[in-house]
């Protein structure tokens, strides 16, 4: 298929961003008031590899078998608008990606084809400069703006059948975590001192997102959705400071506050430096692994809440599968405290701790009026649990999830 790229605005370039687009195709007269179904999804595909250029390679050619199991994934569920988590920051991967895997059938499957798409960069690997894990060395993944091995790794994605409004793109990914008004700024507990584990030093360059936000202006059918797009960090892999827990709580926090209008989104500021959060009335989507439950897991208490129970978020439409409700029950162990709805997960954990969470997400405004969805996790008796699989997954511990809305 025939794309071109689309031309960068001046806003667009002072943010670092890289856009790939084509012509709008025709669009089909629709009765009055008419307004078309459209399917968001979310997938975390961890299509990150353990060295900077090694997507790429792999991509380079069509016989990648996780790619290919990841693209057919894609092309079973046939999202219109799709956000790729851990896809590492490298805008030739984008089109690798469309040529040899998603525009090519997988097992029988039809191809997809995605004339838009939006890659910018990710905080993760970028060095801070500093010891940001007070471990007395400065260097490696955790002293970097977000934990990764090189600049980008763990990045996202953004795929859509739809026109993508590039020039509106708003990208946050050097908001600073301090200028949130009561920020959960990490405390360290040997010191009599509060929110303390950063030094001033440190918080003066410390970014709130680990990898970054983006509002993706898609159009469809003559309206605007503001794909809201993250990543938040994993409330694990730190100590009692709890500094990725409390991060977590914010980035996700971030969202909420971006939705709720003037009064709680004036502080915020973009790439660019344009000040504020979503204009009241604006449709929108928000996406992303969370990396947070609402019921189970070690995020901090409420964290995902702050989306679940917002009142400009319709969250009572809940996407299930027949697949997780199975898991649970084979694999036992943490599972079998767990007092979330198993038939809600969306990834699959160690068994031991913290066992299958609900942590993908997608999740519309009022506005939107929701069909339907699901999680792509197939039963073990489905000839499709082959894309799922047990540990080592032959694609992700994560499932995709998929919205249907108006």
């Amino acid at each position: 298929m025939r794309r071109t790229p689309a031309v960068l605005s001046a806003l667009a370039l002072l943010a670092g961003l890289t856009a790939l687009a084509a012509p709008a195709p025709p669009v089909q007269a629709q009765p009055a008031g008419h307004r078309e179904p459209v399917r968001f999804a979310t997938f975390n595909a961890s299509l990150n590899r353990n060295a900077e250029g090694d997507l790429v390679r792999d991509l380079s050619t069509r016989d990648n078998q996780q790619a290919r199991n990841v693209a057919e994934t894609i092309q079973r569920v046939d999202p219109d608008v799709v956000l790729v988590n851990e896809f590492d920051y490298a805008p030739a991967a984008v089109d690798l990606f469309r040529d040899n895997y998603l525009e090519v059938s997988q097992n029988g499957a039809r191809p997809v084809e995605y004339p838009y798409a939006f890659i910018a960069p990710s905080n993760t690997g970028i060095a801070s400069g500093f010891d940001l894990n007070n471990n007395g060395q400065v260097g490696g993944g955790d002293d970097a703006f977000g934990f990764g091995l090189f600049p980008g790794q763990y990045g996202l994605v953004v795929y859509s059948k739809y026109p993508i409004d590039t020039a509106a793109v708003r990208t946050f990914q050097t908001f600073l975590w301090r200028d949130m008004p009561g920020a959960l700024l990490p405390d360290d507990p040997a010191t009599p001192e509060p929110a303390d584990w950063y030094s001033p030093e440190e918080l003066a360059v410390l970014r709130l997102s680990s990898k970054s936000h983006w509002d993706v202006p898609i159009e469809v059918g003559g309206r605007t959705v503001h794909f809201l797009v993250s990543h938040p960090t994993p409330p694990t892999f730190d100590g009692p400071e709890d500094r990725n827990g409390t991060r977590n709580h914010d980035e996700i926090r971030f969202w909420a506050d971006y939705v709720a209008g003037p009064a709680r989104s004036r502080y915020l500021y973009d790439d660019a430096g344009r000040r504020g959060g979503l204009r009241p009335g604006s449709s929108f989507v928000i996406a992303g692994d969370m990396n947070a439950d609402p019921q189970d897991g070690d995020s901090v208490d409420g964290a995902v809440l702050q989306l679940l129970d917002h009142p400009q978020v319709d969250s009572r439409f809940v996407p299930t599968s027949a697949g997780a409700p199975e898991a649970a029950l084979l694999q036992g162990g943490a599972n079998a405290t767990h007092t979330g709805d198993p038939s809600y997960d969306t990834a699959d954990f160690a068994d031991g701790a913290p066992g299958n969470l609900r942590v993908d997400y997608v999740l519309p405004s009022r506005r939107l009026k929701v069909l339907g969805g699901g999680v792509f996790w197939p039963a073990t008796t489905d000839p499709l649990y082959r894309l799922t699989g047990a540990f080592p997954f032959p694609t992700s511990d994560h499932r995709m999830v998929w919205l249907d809305v108006r």
